[in-house]
Formats: structure tokens, C-alpha cells, sequence
């Protein structure tokens, strides 16, 4: 009977994955591509029904503690959004992705991966969404999906974690960049995205100041609380 219920838990997790890496991914890029920049409400429509069903057929947990990591996701896509709204006059200067990595570090992976998505989702309908917002949700997603995987070294290396925020800012703006290209040209061209990616170093330089700025101000703070709560409901072991 145990074995039964291990080999179930396998299973979801290697569905959760294939959605995370497989699915979402192909979704944003080929969807992009044969729908065009103007099907941008279907496409995003598309990924947030993906991010859901990755991140509940990954749950596994009772009830009590579904709701609480449900309910702390809500929070720190909120607290990502406000901030974003309030950094709005500083141009690219944004802590969502501290807000991202925080919640992968202190509440898992799959709990990491929505936050970040979500992140970009509602905070677009004060930004303004286009075919651009599937390519955030999945970059912030997969920021916040291996800030949960590399959670133990984040919190025990101040250096990691700041260098892991600096990487997120570059790996952030070349994701993008890809967004960029295609809609430029309508298709990938190789050419085009190096240049997208020479001209947009003061951009991505400004995403890692800025990760590593609020990474200094936040993670301690946000971090002992979401501990305190996430031990005391057994959420993330």
C-alpha cells in the first residue's frame, strides 16, 4: 500500500516537471510564434492554467497546510506587485524577484514557481499585458522554482544567494530578450537576439543591482517569518 502511494507521489512530481519544463515553455514560445503577438490573452490564459495544474498535481499535502501555502503564495504575489507598483518611477528597478526567490527559498519549489508567474500576471493588469507576459511568468517561475530547489545553500550562503540573485537578473533579461526577437521579426533569428542582448546590458545590469539590493534588504526579515509559519504547519519539510 505504501509503495503504491510512493510511486503515485512519483508520478505527480514527473507530471509537475513535464508541465514546468516541458509544456509552459513550448506554450510560450511556439504559442507566441503561431498566434501571434495579438492572441496574447489565450496564451496567457494558457500558461496560468499550466502554472495551476503544476503546481496542484505537486501538492501533497493535508488540507491545513494546502491552505496556508495557498494563502502565503497570495501574500507574497501581493507584496510583489506593490512593490513593483511602487518602484514604478525607477525604471527596471524592481523587487518582484527578491519577493520571487524569497518565497521559493522559504516555501518550496512548486510554491516558488507560482509566486513568480502570478508576480507577473496581476501585476501586469496595472503594467499592461501583451504577448510579453507569458515569457515573465515562466522566467519569474523559474526563478522562483530553483530559488526552492537550491533553497538550503541560499539560506546558508549570503554570497550564494546574492550571486543566485545577480544570475536571475541576467537570466531574466535573456528570457526576455527571446520574447523580443520574435516580435521583432516574427520568427527566432540568432542575430537579431545577440544584438538584443548587447543593447540591453544597461538594462540587466540594472536587474542585478537591484535583485541584490532588495535580496540585502528583505531575505532576513521576510525569511524569519515565513520560517516561523511554515514550521509551525509542517508546509515545507
Amino acid at each position: 500500500m505504501h509503495g503504491e502511494k510512493t510511486m503515485s507521489l512519483k508520478q505527480k512530481k514527473i507530471l509537475s516537471y513535464a508541465l514546468i519544463f516541458g509544456a509552459i515553455p513550448l506554450t510560450v514560445i511556439f504559442g507566441t510564434q503561431l498566434l501571434g503577438a495579438r492572441k496574447y490573452v489565450f496564451l496567457c490564459f494558457a500558461v496560468t492554467v499550466l502554472c495551476l495544474a503544476a503546481f496542484f498535481v505537486s501538492v501533497e499535502h493535508g488540507e491545513r497546510t494546502t491552505v496556508v501555502g495557498t494563502v502565503l503564495v497570495a501574500v507574497m504575489t501581493a507584496l510583489s506587485v506593490v512593490g513593483r507598483f511602487a518602484f514604478s518611477y525607477v525604471p527596471f528597478f524592481k523587487p518582484v524577484t527578491a519577493f520571487v526567490i524569497i518565497a521559493g527559498v522559504y516555501l518550496g519549489a512548486q510554491y516558488g514557481f507560482l509566486c513568480g508567474a502570478l508576480s507577473a500576471l496581476v501585476s501586469n493588469f496595472i503594467f499592461g499585458q501583451g504577448a510579453w507576459t507569458p515569457f515573465q511568468m515562466f522566467a519569474w517561475g523559474m526563478i522562483g522554482f530553483f530559488s526552492g530547489v537550491l533553497s538550503k545553500q541560499l539560506i546558508k550562503s549570503k554570497l550564494f544567494l546574492y550571486l543566485f540573485g545577480a544570475f536571475s537578473g541576467v537570466a531574466y533579461s535573456l528570457f526576455l530578450d527571446t520574447w523580443t526577437a520574435i516580435y521583432v521579426d516574427g520568427t527566432f533569428v540568432f542575430s537579431r537576439y545577440l544584438t538584443l542582448i548587447a543593447s540591453a546590458v544597461p538594462v540587466t545590469a540594472v536587474y542585478i543591482v537591484s535583485n541584490v539590493i532588495f535580496l540585502i534588504l528583505l531575505f532576513k526579515p521576510i525569511g524569519r517569518r515565513l520560517s516561523r509559519i511554515t514550521k509551525k504547519y509542517g508546509l515545507y519539510e
